[in-house]
């Protein structure tokens, strides 16, 4: 083996010698982009993380119209979120929206938000949503003043009517019912719309709704102490003595209903209500208007005769004026008469008789008697108060009850003690019309008009010979009479002309006549003056008197 150095070129048929190399450590620059792209994702990943806000689930009834991963949550148009996942409760009533709100819309997070589905609606209330047929449905939002943290929320199936921070206040109607009245329905003032219906609900007890309504600013400071609310809802339709009146607040009332409100006349509390301020909500605007009722009387009455057209909600009037409204009607057996009378129920209101009423409690705590209704009515039944069913509208028929005072009421016993309070009755006078017709058909029913028309047939059978025979016998002979009376009068007539001997010697005999009873008078005066000349005879005629001469005139010398 010979020592050759490395590098050296080998002799004969020897192999070279290999060179070793040490390699460098060194990293290529196609590594550089994997990096690159990681830190880039970690960057992205931290970002997301630091940008993200909380999470919240939304119930609601239905998907309709929603995307995971597209449809955005929206509060005044701006996006604050997006819709994550959909997926079906436990026991598939309803659905859970998962949303990943923004980091700055962190308060949308808290108690009191409300969420609900943007969708095109329409409905009598109007037209809304309908930039999402185009757009696509998205969620609405709707913040609180709230800031305790919550991540579960129930959304709403109707967008709510009044947003947070809207200028205006709220007010609580409470009523009987709910009639036509709809979230969103218009609330007018004058006719002109100022708010509407936010929500309804029954109230615990089932007696009742209570509704809240919210009057836009500035025209919420036209609500008062004092104001009255009705619902306006349908056609106010009155047929009075005035003629036929139709009374609404505007079409969509009609359609949709409304509650309206107004002062009432006169001096009142115009003090501004508050917020969530209470009030009643009457039926119309009559109601609505009249004087406060005050508190309530069940009154009961006893009618024994027969009440139709009478209905639960007529009104009792006290002297025309309007006193309470009929609360039931039943029916009652006498066993005594064997008659069923009718017992009506009435709720009246004393203090409606406004100045009448105040002033009969003061007469009674004058007088040291009770102030109550019993005994105030008590008094008034001794002078002829009686309560009657009357005759309200004659096309329709329909009754009322009136309180009034009867001249001539017969004496009645007044328990001032009984529970209820019951009214003695009268017959009104349309019954006593009926009573009075009901006699003079009987009366006429007893009349023999079968025995009276067979003789008038009789009658008029003999009439009819009679006449036969004056026709066949007796009209001739008349004829032949007035022909003979005719022929007289001729003769009479020629007798009597002025050129006939008859009537010349006629004259003549009167003329003579005359003069006879001319001498008679003469005759007859002569001896009322010389009745002595029926013995002695007439005396002959004095001479006559020789005038005397005139005596003559002695002149005046008193005179100078």
């Amino acid at each position: 083996m010979t020592d050759e150095k490395p590098g050296t070129p080998p002799r004969g048929d020897a192999l070279p010698s290999p060179v070793v190399h040490k390699r460098r450590s060194s990293v290529t620059l196609i590594w550089l982009v994997p990096i690159l792209a990681a830190l880039v994702g970690v960057a992205l990943v931290v970002q997301n993380w630091l940008q993200a806000g909380p999470a919240i689930t939304i119930t609601f009834e239905s998907a309709q119209g929603m995307a995971a991963g597209k449809t955005p949550v929206k509060y005044k148009d701006v996006v604050i979120g997006k819709v994550d996942k959909i997926r079906l409760s436990g026991d598939r009533s309803h659905v859970l929206v998962t949303v990943a709100l923004e980091k700055s819309a962190k308060a949308f997070a808290t108690a009191g938000t409300r969420y609900w589905v943007v969708r095109p609606r329409i409905g009598l209330g109007g037209v809304s949503g309908v930039d999402t047929l185009l757009s696509g449905a998205y969620i609405g939002a709707d913040t609180s003043d709230s800031s305790t943290p919550e991540d579960e929320f129930k959304g709403l199936e109707t967008p709510p009517a009044v947003t947070h921070g809207e200028p205006g206040k709220s007010f609580v109607l409470h009523a009987d019912d709910l009639g036509s009245l709809d979230i969103g329905s218009p609330v007018y003032f004058r006719r002109i719309q100022v708010g509407r219906v936010v929500s309804y609900q029954l109230d615990p007890d089932g007696k009742g709704v209570t509704l809240a309504v919210f009057v836009d600013a500035p025209n919420d400071r036209f609500v008062d102490a004092s104001t009255r609310f009705w619902n306006a809802s349908g056609v106010d339709v009155s047929l009075g003595a005035n003629g036929l009146k139709l009374n609404t607040q505007s079409l969509a009332t009609v359609l949709a209903g409304g509650v309206a409100f107004q002062d009432p006349g006169g001096p009142h509390d115009t003090t501004p209500a508050p917020d969530q301020a209470q009030y009643t909500l009457f039926a119309d605007q009559g109601s609505a208007m009249a004087p406060p009722d005050g508190e309530p009387h069940y009154i009961r009455m006893r009618f024994d005769q027969s009440l139709r057209g009478l209905a639960v909600g007529a009104p009792v009037e006290f002297l025309g004026v309007n006193f309470g409204r009929v609360v039931s009607i039943r029916m009652d057996y006498d066993e005594k008469t064997q008659r069923f009378p009718l017992l009506v129920g009435a709720v009246v209101y004393p203090e409606r008789l406004g100045q009448a009423h105040a002033k009969l409690v003061a007469l009674a705590k004058q007088h040291g008697d009770n102030a109550d209704i019993a005994h105030m009515v008590g008094t008034l039944v001794e002078h002829g108060l009686r309560a009657q069913a009357r005759t309200g509208n004659l096309l329709t028929g329909q009754l009322y009850i009136a309180l009034d005072f009867l001249p001539h009421a017969a004496k009645v016993r007044f328990d001032p003690a009984a529970s209820p309070l019951e009214i003695p009755t009268a017959p009104g006078s349309f019954d006593k019309l009926q009573e009075q017709m009901a006699d003079i058909v009987g009366k006429l029913d007893k009349v023999p008009f079968d025995q009276i028309g067979n003789h008038l047939n009789d009658s008029l059978a003999s009439l009819d010979a009679t006449l036969r025979q004056v026709n066949g016998r007796t009209l001739p002979a008349l004829n032949d009479t007035l022909g003979d009376a005719r022929k007289t009068l001729g003769t009479a007539n020629d007798t009597l002309s002025a050129d006939s001997p008859l009537q010349q010697n006629l004259g003549q005999t009167l003329q003579e006549l005359q003069r006879t009873m001319r001498s008679l008078r003469v005759l007859t005066d002569y001896l009322g003056v010389h009745p002595e000349s029926l013995l002695r005879g007439r005396r002959p005629d004095p001479a006559p008197a020789t005038p005397k001469p005139a005596p003559a005139v002695q002149p005046n010398r008193s005179q100078p």
